[in-house]
């Protein structure tokens, strides 16, 4: 691996062991190319072949997020209206490599963190349809994540002093302010919805004008609408903002306190993206943007 350690992983998949699984697990898949290899915060994602890629978390807590994604994704599959990454075959621990893991499809394009964001509002509808799709009453088994979809309070004693300590936060008042907004906001009163729970830039695809893919699934949780929201700050300009929270108001009429509460999850989410900025330069590129945009409005 090129470049600087990635501080976040506890086991490298490399070739070698992605192959060697496969010819445990899968051999019709083994021999196929496996190339491209690309690193996550959570997961290291090998593609392979032309239609596929192998997925594989490489730290202990997030091992737990690929069985939320085995048992969950294929239903809401069926009802989110852009691809998503179900599974097309599920990897078991086994003596080589501790964790489960997936085999999902390829989907072609570009990750959205990569392009211009000038490039981002012919399509901002349709992540809104995407994300209204999803926000809909979630059963009662439903995943619960403690970093997503809970209300603002519950983080206020990690974000705060994240945001009013951490180093190097550009636009920090904007974002204090933006945090503290939210938090007086009304809190979210309804029925839990499903929550993607990160449905930032670099967990979209586009192709030529069009979103095709919402990847990630594995903060997938239930609860208040407002943090995958928060991507209006997080994926656009102003322009784009503007198209994506128009759609969203006519297929999901959220209250003016749903986005306050979203734009403070934005401010909230800049240090995180900011933490690692030499070994994930493409994240500290969005918490950066984010951080202008959330000042912006």
């Amino acid at each position: 691996m090129s470049g600087p350690r990635h501080p976040l992983i506890e086991v490298e998949v490399s070739a070698a062991l992605a192959r060697d699984l496969l010819v445990e697990q899968h051999p019709d898949l083994a021999d196929l190319p496996l190339h491209g290899r690309v690193h996550g915060w959570d997961n290291i994602t090998w593609r392979l072949g032309e239609t596929l890629a192998l997925r594989f978390p490489v730290r202990e807590v997030s091992a737990p997020l690929v069985a939320t994604e085995h048992r969950w994704l294929p239903q809401l599959a069926a009802r989110v209206p852009v691809p998503v990454p179900a599974p097309v075959r599920t990897g078991r621990p086994s003596a080589r490599y501790p964790w489960p893991w997936t085999v999902v499809p390829w989907f072609p394009g570009t990750v959205v963190a990569t392009t211009d964001v000038t490039e981002r509002t012919p399509w901002a509808h349709e992540l809104a349809e995407a994300l209204a799709a999803l926000h809909v009453p979630a059963p009662a088994d439903a995943p619960v994540n403690p970093y997503r979809g809970c209300s603002l309070a519950s983080r206020a004693d990690v974000v705060g002093p994240r945001l009013t300590d951490a180093p190097g936060i550009p636009h920090r008042a904007a974002l204090v302010d933006a945090w503290r907004d939210g938090l007086a906001a009304p809190v979210w009163d309804r029925a839990p919805v499903w929550v993607h729970g990160d449905p930032h830039p670099g967990n979209l695809v586009s192709d030529a004008g069009r979103l095709t893919a919402l990847l990630d699934f594995g903060d997938l949780g239930h609860g208040d609408p407002a943090s995958d929201l928060a991507t209006g700050w997080l994926t656009f300009d102003v322009a784009g903002r503007e198209a994506f929270v128009a759609r969203t108001a006519q297929v999901r009429a959220w209250d003016d306190a749903t986005w306050r509460r979203a734009r403070a999850w934005a401010a909230g989410l800049v240090p995180v993206f900011l933490a690692h900025p030499e070994e994930y330069p493409l994240m500290a590129r969005v918490g950066r943007h984010a951080a202008e945009q959330v000042a912006a409005s």
